[in-house]
């Protein structure tokens, strides 16, 4: 049933006003349309009716065949009136309707009537009719029309026949570009909509040939375009076309520019603006050509009108980004656009200046967002939150104002979403500022006294747990954080307590202190919190001694975990109690990348307070049990890594195999898994035959062929190699698949006795040095990297040569290394120059690696590179480098 639109008064809010298709039914409607088939038509009643089935149609509604049928029928006999509203709504009628291929015939000759009719609401309304609902054949027979109606004087009707056109493109392409000299005529009409219209169309016809689209915008931007509408295309087009031809090498010049510039100085605001945001979307766009598209965004800043305003403070939101120093001189504007009425507008040219400002302007914009804050919505303040932190780290001196203003609006009011944003400013701030740690630590203790969120409540206590106790005064923190362990809920209690423990590990001379708050936990209502006291006061000494803490001890307890905690979860469940003790050694260490869709958005920053989610491989620990239950294999040790499955067939072939690779310290074994497709034939004795050719450092050891492959039923078979002990060999593999074939009798699935040998060539694959790297996660890249001995640190620059652009230039890089990217730094923002990249894995022989990446990318797309690697074996940190040199 519809259901009411309620539409609020501002005197009267007690009063609605609703539908007038509240409450009609199918059925009750079906039987109004009885009211077509009257020997004297009510052209206003039919109207109505139709307009009820229009409404029951577009709100999901479905007419059986018979119901459709009818009502089909019965709407054609309206074609007898000669009322122009009735006619119109007609049309609508058996558009929406669809009629099957034998009805269309009914109303072929009433629409092609009224195509040639010399009403010319009749002959466009029909032109888009019949090209809705006929089929090629039939728009064969009216090809004619169509092209005289794309060339009509009649603008209604000549865009009529373009749209429809536009349409046909998609189901029959061949008929359309035909129309092509048609087209290129309408393209010269005065008519906005139909030059608009006939742009588009061309376009289309023209799109997969490059030559044709560059012909096109080349003889369109001399100047015969005269629709505001076209002309905007027309912008779009050439844009395309200069991102395609590039910037000519011996000039300098960029193909098109002259014309886009010339658009600014267009007298139809849309043009102008088309134009200008063109131009600043350019990649590698200069100041010099950025400097008159910046000048007309400024003259939009002061308009009247709401829509520029807005559209012209986000275009130099973006600009901002890449090249904040060309917006300063539009900062004055902007800054009165702060109290606009519109909250979207005001919120972005806070951030835009927040991005181009310099140092002295910090605290005037501070007093003026203040104000601000309290007017805008929780999704506009996260905006805010995040530039105001990218101007903290830009301007590290003003972190004070900076802070305190942080500090401020975390008391004020606020969803979860909000208050996460800012302490995880707060944090990065502490992290990236040593100067600000103090003042941060204090204005986040301060906020969890009165934190209605749990999770923020524990966050801040881990992170306060990490760097209070490296402060100049940690005793200080103690209050605060014993106050959770009397004030707060079960979880942030057993937090509380282990952020305690933290600070008696480290800090000697607290270790009393901390021990009498403990035992008091030990009488606290909840499993975990007195489970947590137990063991901090029985691993730290309980007995109140002031002594040093073993180094073992803070890393049993507080040390990194190299293992996803999703992968120990798995493995925790799988684990069968018995006389063997539960091994961690045992749980996988792999992580498998995000998939793009459940990635950050592209430009936001890392999280302060977490490491992005992992997904741990699901077959690790199948294939660890096959393997190890493989006589052959059983004395290889414990697998190291397993590759994601490599095809080596095309799909829908005879015979599907892939393969996977299993990294052992001194062997690689090959996985085949084999289905054999073909329901007359059953394998047996199926081998894969490997030449190790182009891969001196691997000898084969051993194999394990697969007895019988019946149809459609998976299967494996095996080929080891041994190589030299944690080194990592790499080469080319080539492989055969050797079997005997038996026809079977597909009545009663027997199989003969006799068969014959037969060969099938597979694909070949590659042993890659990023087989030998486990992806392992950290959560915080800057407390691993510092925690890692720097003497073992390698750092060393190479060019990567031309590149389409730096996000090709840092997968590739990643790629070829096989390691796990850390706090979203895989993401590449939009024409950036330079990135920095973060990475970690774990390399063969359990060693820990390290690695940041910093590329620069010049106008020529020439891409440098500087890697530093850090790691606990110094040839480890050798052999990376040595990967990306010889890769």
């Amino acid at each position: 049933m519809a259901q009411p639109l309620v539409k609020k008064d501002d005197d009267r809010d007690d009063e609605a006003e609703y539908s007038p298709f509240l409450g009609i039914e199918k059925g009750a409607v079906l039987q109004e349309a009885r009211v077509f088939n009257d020997p004297q038509l009510d052209a206003r009643r039919c109207s109505q009716v139709i307009t009820k089935l229009l409404y029951l149609l577009n709100q999901g509604e479905t007419f059986t065949k018979v119901e459709a049928t009818e009502v089909f029928f019965s709407v054609t006999k309206l074609f007898q009136s000669r009322d122009i509203g009735l006619r119109r709504m007609v049309y609508l009628i058996i558009k929406e309707l669809s009629p099957s291929a034998d009805e269309v015939i009914i109303v072929t000759s009433s629409l092609m009537k009224d195509m040639n009719s010399r009403t010319d609401m009749y002959r466009a309304n029909a032109i888009r009719v019949l090209c809705r609902i006929t089929d090629g054949t039939l728009l064969t027979q009216i090809e004619r029309y169509l092209k005289q109606a794309i060339v009509d004087k009649n603008p209604v009707v000549a865009s009529a026949a373009l749209v429809s056109g536009i349409h046909l493109l998609q189901t029959n392409p061949e008929i359309v570009k035909r129309w092509s000299n048609e087209v290129q005529e309408a393209i010269q009409s005065r008519a906005a909509l139909v030059q608009f219209h006939a742009l588009a169309l061309l376009h289309q016809i023209r799109q997969n040939d490059r030559l044709a689209v560059s012909k096109l915008v080349t003889s369109l931007t001399k100047g015969t375009v005269r629709s505001p509408l076209a002309q905007c295309l027309l912008i779009r087009y050439t844009s395309q076309v200069i991102r395609e031809s590039g910037v000519n090498t011996q000039t300098g010049d960029r193909p098109f520019y002259d014309y886009l510039e010339g658009c600014l100085r267009h007298k139809a605001e849309m043009v102008i603006f088309e134009a200008a945001r063109a131009i600043t979307e350019l990649s590698g766009v200069t100041t010099r050509e950025l400097t008159p598209a910046i000048t007309v965004l400024q003259l939009f800043l002061s308009s009247s009108k709401p829509v520029l305003r807005f559209a012209a403070v986000r275009t130099l939101n973006k600009v901002a980004m890449t090249h904040p120093m060309a917006v300063t001189n539009c900062n004055i504007d902007m800054e009165s656009l702060i109290s606009d009425q519109n909250r979207s507008i005001a919120t972005l040219a806070i951030t835009t200046l927040l991005k181009t400002g310099n140092e002295s302007s910090v605290d005037r914009l501070m007093k003026q967002i203040t104000n601000f804050m309290s007017d805008i919505a929780d999704e506009f303040k996260i905006v805010v939150v995040e530039a105001i932190r990218s101007l903290c780290l830009k301007f590290p001196l003003k972190y004070r104002s900076l802070m305190n203003f942080l500090s401020n609006i975390l008391r004020e009011e606020g969803g979860f979403e909000y208050k996460k944003a800012i302490v995880d400013s707060i944090v990065i701030l502490i992290r990236d500022i040593p100067d600000a740690k103090e003042s941060g630590l204090l204005h986040l203790c301060e906020f969890i006294e009165d934190c209605e969120f749990t999770y923020l409540s524990t966050q801040i206590l881990h992170f306060l747990g990490n760097e209070g106790p490296k402060t100049s005064d940690p005793s200080k923190y103690i209050r605060y954080i014993y106050n959770r362990v009397i004030l707060e809920n079960a979880t942030v209690r057993a937090s509380a307590v282990s952020t305690l423990a933290k600070f008696g590990a480290m800090i000697d001379s607290l270790k009393p202190r901390i021990f009498i708050l403990l035992r008091r936990c030990l009488f606290d209502n909840d499993d975990e919190v007195r489970d947590r006291a137990t063991l901090y006061l029985n691993t730290l000494g309980g007995d109140g001694a002031v002594v040093e803490t073993d180094k073992d001890v803070k890393e049993f307890l507080f040390g990194s975990l190299d293992i996803p905690l999703t992968n120990m979860e798995t493995s925790l469940k799988n684990y069968n109690p018995s006389e063997e003790p539960f091994d961690i050694d045992s749980v996988p260490k792999e992580v498998k990348s995000q998939p793009l869709a459940e990635k950050k958005a592209p430009g936001k920053k890392p999280t302060g307070l977490g490491a992005p989610p992992t997904v741990p491989t699901s077959a690790a620990d199948a294939y660890e049990r096959l393997l190890s239950s493989i006589p052959e294999f059983a004395s290889f040790g414990k697998l190291f890594k397993s590759s994601a499955p490599v095809e080596l067939t095309e799909a829908e072939t005879e015979y599907a195999v892939n393969v996977v690779k299993h990294i052992f310290d001194r062997h690689v074994v090959f996985h085949y898994n084999c289905t054999n497709t073909i329901p007359e034939q059953l394998l047996e004795n199926v081998s894969v035959i490997v030449d190790a050719s182009e891969a001196e450092e691997f000898s084969e050891v051993g194999s394990k062929p697969l007895k019988s492959l019946p149809y459609d039923t998976p299967g494996q078979t095996f080929v080891a190699f041994e190589k030299p002990e944690g080194v990592p060999a790499v080469g080319k593999f080539s492989n055969m698949l050797r079997f005997t074939v038996k026809e079977v009798d597909p009545s009663t699935g027997e199989a003969e006795d006799d068969g014959v040998e037969d060969e099938y060539q597979l694909e070949d694959f590659e042993v890659v040095a990023a087989d030998y790297m486990v992806k392992v996660g950290v959560s915080n890249f800057r407390n691993a990297w510092e925690s890692m001995v720097p003497d073992f640190e390698r750092i060393d620059e190479y060019g990567l040569g031309p590149r389409e652009s730096l996000a090709e230039s840092v997968n590739t890089v990643i790629n070829l290394l096989g390691m796990q990217p850390c706090e979203g730094t895989e993401v590449v923002p939009t024409n950036s120059r330079s990135h920095s990249c973060l990475l970690s894995g774990l390399y063969i022989g359990n060693v820990k690696v390290l690695v940041r990446l910093s590329f620069g990318i010049d106008a020529s797309k020439e891409v440098a590179m500087k890697l530093a690697v850090r790691s606990e074996d110094e040839n480890v940190s050798d052999a990376i480098h040595e990967i990306v040199a010889s890769g």
